[in-house]
């Protein structure tokens, strides 16, 4: 037989195709049940989902259920908390193993949530507090995000100017994030608060510009906007730039997206930092902890993935223009080593 350099190709092929396969299985045996085998089924069940960042924490949640080989079945409620509850009994029927209930009111989540523990399936919760043990909650550490933002405010602005303050109630992040807000009206006595405004009506942002407007005009001596939600601070800048004060008002808020640092970036623009985690990390922290607990291990009841103040200044200087630029530039917005062990698949793994 003539052993040509074609044929050692083919066997050099041949070989390495066949180690691959040997391999194949002792990768998805270094995976715990139920995941050293395919068929596990997970669902997403959305409250809000209009803006940047949930488009982010959506691709996310599919990027880290992708690199475990998941079934995702997303069931958006676009904002109605009957629909939602429906939805949990849905994914139930479905016969989902896992569920992740994505923000949403205590009220109407609670007993839907305890459905799904009752039929034996593994929940967690991102950003809605559903009162249940049995349930961890993921968390963007919302009182840091709120304390970066106001410590900024703080600094850029002193310790005395009238606010206007952007807040609905009954949502679980927004929530929390006020506690902070009020303790630090507290801690700083000038800080006045003359106006508090807020809607999640559709959309978002276009709304909130509608009572921002008012807010303006009854009170043009504000001089801080402190708006904990982008789609909040959208809106601000909206009746803002159009009254003509953005030189003379600063915006902080949470949550960050690729077009809100086009809007940062802006010559004179109002807005003047933001805290914010980066929400496809959330998003793929939210499978983790779900798939940590049917392995049948405890990522903890509070997970909590640490934010990062990012500041109009920081955006010019280091020339960030999009998501991609702010993770390159600022490590630590691109990973959070949360709900990691060892045998979790990293999406971000290049």
């Amino acid at each position: 037989m003539t052993i040509t350099r074609r044929f050692l190709g083919k066997l050099a092929l041949g070989l390495a195709g066949a180690t691959m396969l040997m391999q194949a299985p002792a990768l998805a045996a270094d995976k715990p049940a139920p995941f050293d085998k395919p068929g596990v089924k997970i669902a997403l069940v959305r409250y809000l989902s209009t803006g940047d960042f949930f488009q982010a924490y959506l691709s996310g949640v599919e990027a880290q259920s992708k690199a475990l080989g998941v079934d995702l079945r997303v069931l958006d409620s676009r904002q109605d908390a009957a629909l939602q509850a429906d939805m949990v009994d849905q994914a139930i029927a479905l016969g989902v193993q896992g569920i992740i209930i994505q923000h949403g009111l205590t009220e109407s989540m609670k007993d839907a949530a305890q459905r799904a523990v009752d039929a034996g399936i593994k929940v967690v919760a991102f950003d809605v507090n559903v009162e249940n043990p049995k349930i961890p909650q993921i968390e963007q550490s919302d009182r840091d995000l709120a304390r970066l933002a106001l410590e900024q405010a703080v600094k850029d602005n002193g310790e005395s100017w009238k606010a206007g303050y952007v807040y609905v109630a009954g949502i679980a992040p927004l929530d929390r994030r006020n506690e902070t807000w009020v303790d630090v009206k507290k801690k700083f006595s000038g800080i006045n608060e003359v106006a508090m405004f807020g809607t999640l009506d559709n959309p978002i942002a276009n709304s909130v510009a509608n009572q921002a407007r008012s807010v303006l005009s009854a009170h043009p001596d504000i001089k801080v906007m402190f708006a904990p939600y982008d789609e909040f601070a959208k809106g601000v800048k909206i009746a803002v730039d159009e009254a003509g004060m953005n030189k003379d008002i600063k915006i902080y808020s949470a949550d960050i997206s690729t077009s809100d640092i086009a809007a940062m970036r802006e010559p004179d623009s109002a807005w003047a930092a933001t805290a914010a985690t980066n929400p496809a990390v959330v998003g793929q922290v939210s499978v983790r902890a779900l798939a940590q607990l049917l392995a049948g291990e405890d990522p903890g009841h509070n997970v909590i993935v640490p934010p990062t103040l990012i500041t109009q200044k920081d955006l010019v200087d280091k020339d960030i223009k999009n998501m991609e630029d702010l993770s390159a530039k600022l490590p630590q917005f691109a990973h959070a080593d949360v709900a990691m062990p060892a045998w979790m698949p990293n999406p971000n793994a290049k």
